[in-house]
């Protein structure tokens, strides 16, 4: 990995480009990131920084979370998130990450944490049709219907698609274009949809493909 950083989604607008086509956009508020701590070969077996990202108050934090940022002489942080990049050796703690390690028409990955929607039935949950609402087919419209065979094998098989938690999880979408840098704001607008609501937490990685 080369390039990493940890931001907050901010919403969705269009942008249009030079000849006017329009783009819609999901800009994410990216950094400032702090490096909290930096793992090295010698020590823990591998390259990597942790970053740290949004100031937090000192009393929402444990004894021991506070401790460690006292450490190092780093500002308290709510959000803390480890990157294995190429340079890791080469960074230090207390290095400031910000938007402009991106670039314009560069390709990255961002994960995040999708909306969460409870517990939903089959046909929201998996797009299955429901029955017909007339002619007697009775209260079971939107259910999921058959279970199997019934003798054999007696059981439902593993993996059936059925009603329960549905969103709520970690999902990476991938090579989404960064259209455009504010270095300023510390903000990156990124081609098409992130997961998630306004405000979550995403995380923002040079694409792997």
């Amino acid at each position: 990995m080369k390039k990493g950083i940890i931001g907050r989604k901010v919403g969705m607008t269009q942008i249009f480009d030079q000849n006017g086509n329009v783009i819609p956009v999901t800009v994410i508020s990216a950094g400032p990131c702090v490096i909290t701590q930096k793992k090295t070969v010698e020590k823990d077996g591998y390259n990597s920084v942790q970053l740290g990202f949004s100031d937090i108050q000192e009393r929402k934090l444990t004894k021991p979370a506070k401790g460690k940022f006292l450490k190092v002489g780093v500002s308290f942080k709510k959000y803390l998130a480890e990157f294995k990049l190429d340079d890791a050796d080469k960074m230090n703690v207390g290095d400031v990450i910000t938007a402009d390690v991106f670039t314009a028409g560069e390709k990255v990955d961002i994960s995040g944490t999708t909306k969460g929607r409870g517990f939903s039935g089959v046909i929201k949950r998996w797009g299955q049709h429901r029955l017909r609402m007339t002619h007697g087919t009775g209260p079971v419209h939107r259910q999921v219907g058959s279970m199997g065979a019934n003798s054999s094998p007696s059981r439902v098989f593993k993996n059936k698609k059925m009603a329960g938690q549905y969103g709520n999880e970690k999902v990476t979408m991938q090579n989404l274009t960064v259209v455009k840098i504010d270095s300023d704001k510390n903000l990156i607008a990124v081609k098409g949809a992130v997961p998630g609501s306004r405000g979550g937490i995403v995380f923002i990685r040079n694409t792997v493909k």
